[in-house]
């Protein structure tokens, strides 16, 4: 099933995708909906970023190619993680499939895409076990992890690095039937293949990372965890456009724009 938060006639909600067509329905998938007679066509209406999470955490260096690229270009010897670490993100910098990445004013060329698989919660969890971990999901969406590299290197907190306003492309919208070991990460700049990788090549799977957080926080319906990427990006600029697909999801784009 894949749904989808859309807006048209100036009202937000959540309806089920099926081919072109959206069936309006009342109430969400967090908690309970019932299926209207009203339907829509994709192409008239707004797709709107597929959940506002209550927490929005992240994955960091959960990729081997990542992280011996990402230590290549320092000049340092790489340093693969013994263990899972969760990080935050932060809300206002979500937009949609669609919508402008805004380079800020003062960014250096150092900007690059990161393009990750988005677990959904759906469900309240606490001490959950790896075997049981992915009961708590509700599905996957496709995220965007658009990050300034040299403030990156200078921003302890990233505040800025991740998470400056429209840095959070998130979408187009949750696919709740995926099959994990087979889906590809492709990512396209204006049209051209950048980077490719199998999605679940991580050193840490989900459910590794949903009980290990699990044991210590509570995750709650909507919230999100960014799976982190593989790879490297090249440098961004204002004009470019890039396509983030996950096989068995969809492709979410979003155009780069300058600040005014």
């Amino acid at each position: 099933m894949r749904w989808i938060r859309f807006t048209a006639n100036g009202k937000t909600g959540y309806g089920i995708l099926d081919g072109e067509r959206i069936t309006e329905v009342t109430g969400d998938p967090f908690a309970g909906y019932e299926r209207t007679s009203k339907t829509h066509a994709l192409n008239a209406v707004k797709i709107e970023v597929p959940v506002i999470p209550r927490t929005f955490y992240c994955a960091g260096l959960n990729y081997t190619t990542h992280i011996r690229e990402v230590a290549a270009k320092r000049g340092v010897e790489p340093e693969i993680p013994k263990q899972a670490d969760i990080g935050y993100r932060a809300n206002n910098a979500l937009v949609a499939h669609g919508q402008p990445v805004v380079i800020p004013h003062d960014a250096t060329e150092k900007v690059q895409y990161e393009g990750e698989l988005v677990v959904v919660i759906g469900k309240q969890a606490k001490h959950l076990s790896e075997a049981n971990a992915l009961s708590c999901v509700l599905g996957y969406t496709i995220g965007n992890d658009v990050s300034e590299r040299t403030w990156q290197k200078s921003d302890r907190t990233l505040w800025r690095a991740k998470n400056s306003d429209t840095f959070k492309p998130m979408g187009p919208w949750i696919e709740t039937d995926v099959n994990l070991d087979a889906m590809q990460t492709i990512v396209r700049v204006n049209g051209k293949p950048s980077l490719q990788f199998k999605t679940n090549d991580m050193l840490f799977g989900i459910a590794h990372f949903i009980s290990k957080m699990t044991q210590y926080l509570t995750l709650y319906p909507g919230d999100v965890v960014w799976m982190g990427t593989d790879g490297s990006s090249p440098d961004l600029k204002a004009g470019d456009v890039v396509d983030v697909e996950i096989t068995g999801i969809g492709t979410l784009t979003n155009p780069f724009v300058a600040e005014k």
